[in-house]
């Protein structure tokens, strides 16, 4: 494992089974219902209200979800509360996701803390993921 510059060990999660059936185009909320600890199916749900354009607070309720699981697989994997959690290992896209789904519910619904602590976690976590999500 690599570390950030003060050492800080990367978190890497483990694959998330709910992204193949995401892939095979499977139903996002039939995902989540069945496998309700899946980040990347909340942050699907959460991008998917987003683009709507009309389901902020749907978008906030699904990315607060996922990036509330998120925080569970991270605290299972040795995460401590700080450090690196790298874009580049794709099991990973689904908190950085939810994390960035949040900021964007966050900015909809004039939540301007919250959106500036999660795009602040964001970019902590992935610089990469922050620019690849557009924040």
């Amino acid at each position: 494992m690599s570390g950030d510059l003060l050492g800080i060990p990367e978190t890497l999660l483990p694959p998330d089974p709910a992204a193949e059936r995401l892939e095979a185009g499977v139903d996002p909320v039939q995902v989540a219902a069945g496998q309700p600890a899946s980040s990347l199916a909340w942050a699907v749900l959460a991008e998917d209200a987003l683009a709507d354009g009309d389901r902020d607070v749907e978008a906030y309720a699904y990315a607060r979800t996922g990036y509330h699981r998120g925080l569970d697989a991270l605290r299972r994997a040795g995460w401590r509360g700080q450090g690196p959690v790298p874009w580049s290992h794709e099991p990973n896209r689904g908190f950085l996701r939810a994390l960035g789904a949040l900021a964007r519910a966050a900015r909809a619904i004039g939540e301007s803390d919250e959106e500036a602590r999660c795009t602040e976690f964001l970019r902590a976590s992935s610089t990469e993921g922050a620019r690849e999500l557009g924040l």
